[in-house]
């Protein structure tokens, strides 16, 4: 097996493009006003699909790095509590956050000291791989629910003035 070539595959796959959507195209030019609208039909707000998003990873990111780490409960505990209510910075922290944790799986990923197929200590029989395709393929699947949403908002493709 080529090391090299499996971590930077899961880099590319963490941060989409090529065939997925990166986190900055999904929310790119969403008007503040869209944020917490939910379009007909049943669909979550972009806001409450942000936050789970930020939620989750971050229990996965937690859970393969903290033997102690206790999960939010489930499944309320991976939905923002207020989904109608979003203060002025709290969806700011809400990207921010997302990016950073993400920025810390890459981190481990790149990790040569780290046998990404090799159970981590505490983890109940899952590896380091599995969390990780954990997080990409659960990131990928919302990040096109949130594309979903921006259509039937009317708000996709992001519009934007070229710089």
């Amino acid at each position: 097996m080529n090391d090299a070539a499996l971590r930077e595959n899961l880099v590319e796959l963490l941060r989409g493009g090529s065939a997925h959507l990166t986190p900055e195209q999904a929310f790119a030019h969403l008007p503040p006003e869209l944020r917490t609208r939910r379009p007909p039909g049943g669909l979550h707000s972009i806001w409450e699909l942000l936050e789970h998003m930020r939620i989750a990873q971050e229990d996965i990111l937690r859970y393969t790095l903290d033997p102690s780490w206790v999960s939010p409960p489930f499944p309320d505990g991976y939905w923002p509590a207020n989904p109608d209510s979003l203060p002025d910075d709290a969806w700011e922290r809400s990207l921010a956050q997302f990016q950073s944790d993400l920025d810390e799986i890459i981190a481990l990923v790149r990790n040569p000291e780290v046998d990404l197929t090799a159970e981590i200590p505490h983890g109940e029989g899952r590896t380091y791989l599995r969390e990780i395709l954990l997080v990409a393929d659960h990131n990928a699947y919302h990040l096109g629910q949130i594309v979903d949403v921006r259509k039937a908002l009317g708000a996709w493709p992001a519009q934007h003035s070229p710089s």
